[in-house]
Formats: structure tokens, sequence, C-alpha cells
């Protein structure tokens, strides 16, 4: 590790054995809890939608298309879904409005599949290599570094060895809070003085990590969009400098994005997507929102694989994206 890194101060206490209470019931019945307004939402829009119909129809589909886009779904990939359900609606003849949720609920997941997304039930890594490296961007205030400590959490509940790196620095604020979530979870957090080079920490974190047998490392940045020249620059570096540790690093750029923000993180994942290749999403902050659509208007516009989701503020209630699971739960009356 280079001189001028050191490690937060962190409590040795194990939290292995906190979670073992957090079974599959309880969380699909945190996925059912967090997405309750935008089913709310959703389903009482459908209902007008459909009101006095019994077929599905091109005044249903119309209605339809309206419910998707104000739940924030996006115009582009409304119409995919519209499309798709004119298509089967051909193709099956006669479609009644009471079959009008399941087949959402079909096309929905199938869009979703086509964009990579899949089944995640576990905090497994590829075995092949390790440390397994994820940079993470992501604008300020969207909850970048808390999701940064709660999968620090999930991945240690896991069993898995972790390291963190305080690369935004150029935000005391930052640093400080990496380094509160590194005591509360139990993993070391490499830093630097304020205004040191990003890429100098991710260095050290990695060759650290490297050394001392870490499984995954967390690398937060610099959320600076007004300067879109300067954070691709400094994007670049940074990776450029960790493939000098380990060639195959990143495995992940995680760009994480607040789900209750609408057609902004729509905004925001775009210009991202033009400073650096974005791999996986996680999606925050959909508990408190009728906006969770975004999930699936997101994914379907970069065509990047949603990967966590935040239902709460609670370091167990960021989970792996499961499509399936997802959408049921969107559907379920």
């Amino acid at each position: 590790m280079g001189k001028s890194s050191y490690l937060c101060p962190r409590n040795t206490y194990s939290t292995m054995g906190l979670f073992d209470f957090f079974s599959k019931k309880k969380k699909q019945e945190t996925l059912d809890k967090g997405l309750e307004k935008t089913k709310t939402s959703v389903f009482d829009k459908l209902a007008r939608a459909i009101a006095g119909k019994s077929k599905v129809d091109d005044d249903v589909l119309d209605n339809l298309e309206e419910v998707l886009i104000t739940s924030d779904v996006g115009v582009e990939t409304t119409l995919k879904i519209i499309k798709r359900i004119e298509e089967r609606v051909a193709r099956d003849k006669y479609v009644s409005t009471n079959e009008l949720n399941a087949i959402l609920r079909d096309e929905i997941a199938a869009l979703l599949a086509e964009t990579g997304n899949g089944d995640n039930d576990d905090w497994d890594l590829p075995s092949d290599h390790r440390p397994y490296v994820i940079l993470v961007v992501g604008v300020n205030g969207v909850g970048k570094t808390t999701t940064i400590g709660k999968l620090a959490w999930q991945f240690k509940q896991a069993g898995k060895k972790v390291y963190l790196g305080a690369a935004d620095t150029f935000r005391a604020a930052a640093v400080e809070q990496l380094c509160i979530w590194g005591e509360r979870v139990g993993v070391p957090v490499v830093k630097q003085q304020m205004g040191s080079d990003p890429a100098s920490v991710a260095f050290d974190t990695l060759q650290s990590a490297k050394a001392n047998g870490a499984d995954v490392v967390l690398i937060d940045t610099a959320g600076r969009l007004h300067n879109k020249v300067g954070l691709m620059n400094e994007l670049k570096k940074i990776k450029d400098v960790m493939k000098k540790v380990l060639p195959e690093a990143p495995d992940e750029v995680l760009l994480v994005l607040d789900g209750s923000t609408g057609q902004n993180a729509f905004e925001q994942a775009k210009q991202f997507a033009a400073v650096t290749q974005i791999t996986t999403l996680a999606i925050t902050k959909l508990d408190g929102t009728a906006k969770g659509g975004v999930v699936i208007g997101i994914s379907d516009q970069l065509q990047v694989p949603v990967k966590y989701i935040g239902l709460g503020e609670g370091m167990e209630d960021l989970q792996l994206f499961n499509k399936r699971e997802f959408v049921d739960s969107l559907f379920k009356k």
C-alpha cells in the first residue's frame, strides 16, 4: 500500500449471524412492502383504464400506455410493451381485460430478461479470481456511499472478505461517511488525504486487498457530472491504474440511481453511460415512491441489467434484483 494511504479505524467485531433471520419469506415481504406505493398506483390506474371493458381493444391499450408512462416506465419502453401486447392480442384473437395483469407480467419479465436481468438468489462471486472489483459511480445524493456500505455488509454476511476504497477525494463528507460504514460493518477502508488523486487511492486499495486475500473490493468515486470531460478522464485513469494491479479490474462498473427521481434518473443514467461503460445498475429508494417502473425503463433503455435494488433504510433492505420476484410483486393484487 502506498505510503500516503492508511486504513480508517474500524471495529473488530463480527456481524456474522445477525442476518440468519432474513429468510426468503422475509425478503419477499420486504420486496412487497418496498414496492407498495408503485403497485397501488399501477393498479389504481389500471382499474380506471379497463373500467367498463371486457376485451382488450385499442381504447384499453391507449389507456394502458398512459398508465405505464405515468408510472415512469418511459415512453420508448412503454411503446415496446404495448407492441408486444398488441401482437399477443392479434395472435390470440380474443383477450379479456381479466387476463391483462398476467400478460403485462409476462411481457415485462421477458423484456427484462432480454436486457440481461437474471434471477439473482445469492451473493456468490466468480471463483476464477479474487478480489472481485466493483467500481461504483453515481451523482451525489443518490445513495451511492450508503449503497456501498450496504453491499459490504451483504457480502460480509455471505462470508466474503471485503475492502472499501474512498476514491471520492473531493468531498470530506464522502470519505468520512465511508469510514463510518467501514466501522459499522467491520471492514477496512483505504483512504488518503483530501484532494489526493482518486486513481492513487484505487491503486492502493487493490494492492492492500490483494495482499490481504480479499474477496471483493468496492471503490467509491466522485459524482460530478457538471464536468463530463473531467469525470470521463478521471474514471479512465482509475481503470487504467487498477489494471496495473489486477489486469481484469474492474469486474463491474456499478451505476447507482435514485429511483424516486423518475425521469431524472433516466437522464443521469444516459449522462453516465456517455462517459463510461456501465455494466450493472443499483436503483435505490424504491420504497418511498410510486415510480418503481423506472427500474424497467432504465434497464431497457441502457441495455444494462439491474443487479441491486434499495427498499428501505436497513442494511438488509438492499436486495439482489430478481426479475421474476420483482415483476410478480409489482403485479400482485
